[in-house]
C-alpha cells in the first residue's frame, strides 16, 4: 500500500454566497497532532548568529574569491568570530546615525560578505532591513526608498550612483549610503550637495564605537520587508516577521532532519541566489544556525561553474532554468562521446533509475556506477555536493529524474513564495515517487485547494484541483502600507497564492498551473502558460518566442545541408517549422490537445535576460514585459499563421 505523507485535519466546505467550494483542510503527517511549535528561547534571526558565535567562533563563514589583477584567486574567509566584530561595529554606527530599534535599512547589491553583514547589523539592533533592487523595473530602487522610508542604504560600489540619482525624492528619510567597499570623492561631493552623508564601508564601520545596548526581541516585531512584483503598477512590500523567518529556518531544519540530511558545522553553502528572495535568505539563515560555511560567488554568470569548482560545496541551491543548463551542458558531452563511452553511460543511468525506483536511497542504489561513471558529474559542482534544492518554480519532471540519478546527491524540491517565507510544500530527499511533485506541507502550515469553477478546477473531484491555499506559521504579515491587497489575498483566515495544485494520492502536490498566467481563447477553451507561449483572446490558435538551443540548430542544418551562422538559421523558415515540429510532438507525448499546440513560432538568438527586463533574478519569466517587448513579432506570427492557414 502507498504510503501517504499528509493527514486530513479539517472538512470541505461547498460553494456558498458566492464563494467557491474548498477541499479539506490537510496537515503533514509529521505535524498530524498539531502544527510545529517554534523555539521559545530564538527570538529573531539574531539569536541563529549569535548562538552560532558562540558555539563556532573558529568556524569559516562568509567567503569570496580574491581578485587580483583582475583574476579571481583562492576562497578568502572570515570567521564567524571576526564576522560578529564587524557586525556589532556596523550595528553600533548605525545607531550613531539616529536610527533606532523599528527604524528601517535598506540593502542593494550582489551577495557578498558585506551584504550578510549589513543584515546581521539590523538584526542585532532590531532595525527592519529592506532588500532594494533594480529587476522590478526602472523605478523600483526609488520606489522602495521612498515607500519603506529608508534611513540608511547599503549599496554595492557600482550602485552607488543609481542610488544617488534618485535622493532627491527620497530625502524625507534618507540619512547616509554606506558602499560595501570604497567611494570616490566625487561621489561624496555629490552625496553631499544632495544632503546625504556617503561612506566607505571601513569608514562607517569605525563610527561603530560605542557600545549600544541590544534591544530585547520579539516575535511578532517586523524582520524585513520584501518588495515583489505586484500584478499591476509599483512593487508590494511583502512584510516578515521574525516568527515567520524562524519558522522557515526551523521548518528547513525538520525537513532534512527526517531523512537524516541536516546540515552540520562542516557543510558548506554556495550563494548565488538574490540575498533579495526570501529563498536564499532563509537557506543562508538556516546554515548559520549550524556554524556552516557560505561562500558567494562573483556576480557574473559566466563564471558561476568555475565559482561552484573552486568553493566545493555541499549544498547547492538552484532554479530550474540552472539545472536546466546543466542538464543540457552534460548531455551534450555525452553525445559527443563515443559509441562505448554513451552505451556505458546509458546502462548505469537505466541501473542505478530503477533501484530507486525500487525505493533504495540515493547513496545505496549503485555505488559501483556513482564511483566510476556519475563521480564526473558530481566533479563538475566541486565534487563534495550532498543535497541539492530546488525552488522558485516547478523542475522539469526529466531534469529532476537526471540530476537525482547521475549528481551523487539526494535532490529537494519545494514550492513557496515570499509571502509563504519560502517553502510550504518540500519533497523528501529519498523517496523516489515524489519526483514530479513538491511534496506536503511543510510542518509549519496548513494547506487546502479552493475550485476555481471559471476554469474547470474542482477541488472536490476525485482528482482535487484548485487555487493553493495556507494557514501558518510561516505566512508573512501583510502588504506594507496596502491594506486593500492584504485583503484582497486573505479570505477566512487562509492565504490565497494564485497558484493552482493538484494533490496526489500520496498526499503530496503538483504545481499544475499559476491562475493569472491562464488565458482564453476566442472558441471559449482554457489553456495554461507552461513556456512563453501567447494567447490572444480573440484567436483561436497559439503563438510562441523561443530560444532554441545553438548546438540543435547547428546539428539540423548540417543535416539538411543549411549553412550560416545562428542568427542566419533562426530565420529559416524551415528551420523555424523543425523546432515548432518538436515542441508539438513533445506537446501531443504529454497529452496537450489540438487547442493547446503552437500555430507559428519566432526563434530568438538570444536568451531573455534579467537586463532586459524579462525574467526576474529567479529566471521565472515576465510575461507582461515579454509582451510588450515582442509585441510586434506576436502580430506578425498571428497575420503569418492566418495566411498559411488559408492556403
Amino acid at each position: 500500500m502507498e504510503e501517504t505523507y499528509t493527514v486530513k485535519v479539517g472538512e470541505a466546505t461547498p460553494a456558498a454566497g458566492g464563494k467557491p467550494s474548498a477541499g479539506p483542510v490537510y496537515r503533514s503527517i509529521y505535524s498530524k497532532d498539531g502544527l510545529m511549535k517554534l523555539p521559545e528561547d530564538i527570538l529573531s534571526p539574531w539569536d541563529f548568529f549569535s548562538g552560532a558565535v558562540k558555539q563556532y567562533p573558529k568556524n569559516k563563514m562568509l567567503g569570496q574569491r580574491k581578485v587580483s589583477d583582475g583574476k579571481a584567486g583562492d576562497y578568502v574567509w572570515l570567521t564567524y568570530e571576526e564576522v560578529y566584530q564587524k557586525v556589532i561595529k556596523i550595528g553600533s554606527a548605525i545607531r550613531s546615525l539616529g536610527v533606532k530599534p523599528g527604524g528601517h535599512c535598506g540593502i542593494y547589491g550582489s551577495n557578498c560578505p558585506e551584504w550578510v553583514m549589513a543584515m546581521q547589523a539590523c538584526n542585532s539592533q532590531g532595525i527592519c532591513y529592506v532588500p532594494l533592487y533594480d529587476t522590478l523595473g526602472a523605478n523600483a530602487v526609488e520606489f522602495i526608498m521612498d515607500h519603506a522610508e529608508i534611513s540608511i542604504a547599503f549599496v554595492q560600489e557600482s550602485k552607488i550612483q543609481s542610488v544617488l540619482s534618485v535622493v532627491k525624492k527620497c530625502r524625507a528619510h534618507i540619512k547616509a549610503i554606506v558602499s560595501f567597499g570604497d567611494v570616490t570623492s566625487e561621489l561624496k561631493r555629490e552625496a553631499e550637495q544632495l544632503g546625504v552623508s556617503c561612506f566607505s564601508w571601513e569608514e562607517f564601520s569605525s563610527m561603530g564605537k560605542q557600545n549600544y545596548e541590544l534591544p530585547k526581541k520579539q516575535k511578532d516585531d517586523i524582520c524585513t520587508i520584501m518588495y515583489t512584483s505586484g500584478t499591476t503598477g509599483d512593487p508590494k512590500g511583502v512584510i516578515i516577521t521574525n516568527r515567520a523567518l524562524i519558522a522557515g529556518v526551523m521548518t528547513t531544519e525538520h525537513l532534512l532532519k527526517v531523512t537524516d540530511k541536516v546540515v552540520a558545522e562542516d557543510d558548506s553553502y554556495f550563494s548565488y541566489l538574490p540575498l533579495a528572495h526570501i529563498f536564499d535568505q532563509v537557506i543562508g539563515n538556516y546554515c548559520i544556525s549550524k556554524g556552516a560555511s557560505i561562500g558567494f560567488w562573483q556576480a557574473d554568470i559566466r563564471y558561476l561553474m568555475e565559482d561552484v569548482q573552486m568553493m566545493k560545496p555541499t549544498v547547492f541551491c538552484g532554479v530550474p532554468r540552472v539545472y536546466d543548463r546543466i542538464y543540457t551542458g552534460i548531455n551534450q558531452k555525452i553525445q559527443s562521446g563515443g559509441m562505448i563511452a554513451k552505451s556505458l553511460f546509458q546502462y548505469a543511468y537505466n541501473y542505478k533509475l530503477g533501484n530507486l525506483r525500487k525505493g533504495l536511497k540515493q547513496d545505496e542504489a549503485s555505488p559501483f556506477f556513482d564511483k566510476i561513471v556519475f563521480s564526473k558529474i558530481k566533479e563538475g559542482l566541486g565534487g563534495r555536493i550532498r543535497l541539492l534544492l530546488s525552488g522558485a518554480a516547478p523542475l522539469p519532471r526529466h531534469v529532476e529524474e537526471f540530476m537525482r540519478v547521475t549528481s551523487c546527491s539526494v535532490l529537494v524540491q519545494g514550492y513557496g513564495l515570499t509571502e509563504s517565507c519560502s517553502g510550504c510544500f518540500t519533497s523528501i530527499a529519498n523517496v523516489f515517487s515524489m519526483i514530479g511533485s513538491v511534496g506536503p506541507p511543510v510542518t509549519t502550515i496548513e494547506a487546502r485547494l479552493e475550485s476555481i469553477p471559471e476554469m474547470g478546477y474542482d477541488a472536490l473531484s476525485n482528482v482535487p484541483r484548485g487555487e493553493i491555499c495556507l494557514r501558518g506559521h510561516t505566512l508573512f504579515s501583510g502588504y506594507y502600507k496596502r491594506p486593500d491587497l492584504t485583503e484582497e489575498v486573505f479570505s477566512d483566515g487562509w492565504f490565497h497564492t494564485g497558484d493552482i495544485g493538484e494533490w496526489q494520492p500520496d498526499g503530496t502536490m503538483k504545481i499544475i498551473d499559476r491562475k493569472k498566467n491562464i488565458f482564453k481563447l476566442s472558441q471559449g477553451e482554457y489553456v495554461a502558460v507552461e513556456v512563453w507561449v501567447y494567447g490572444n483572446s480573440f484567436e483561436s490558435f497559439l503563438v510562441a518566442v523561443v530560444v532554441p538551443e545553438k548546438q540543435a540548430i547547428e546539428d539540423w542544418a548540417a543535416q539538411n545541408n543549411k549553412t550560416g551562422n545562428f542568427a542566419e538559421l533562426c530565420n529559416d523558415p524551415k528551420a523555424r517549422m523543425y523546432i515548432q515540429d518538436e515542441l508539438n510532438k513533445t506537446g501531443k507525448r504529454l497529452g496537450l490537445r489540438g487547442f493547446e499546440m503552437l500555430k507559428a513560432i519566432h526563434l530568438e538568438t538570444t536568451p531573455f535576460s534579467i537586463e532586459k527586463d524579462l525574467v526576474t533574478p529567479t529566471f521565472k519569466l515576465k510575461r507582461p514585459q515579454l509582451l510588450k517587448y515582442y509585441k510586434d513579432c506576436i502580430d506578425q506570427l498571428y497575420k503569418d499563421a492566418k495566411v498559411g492557414n488559408k492556403q
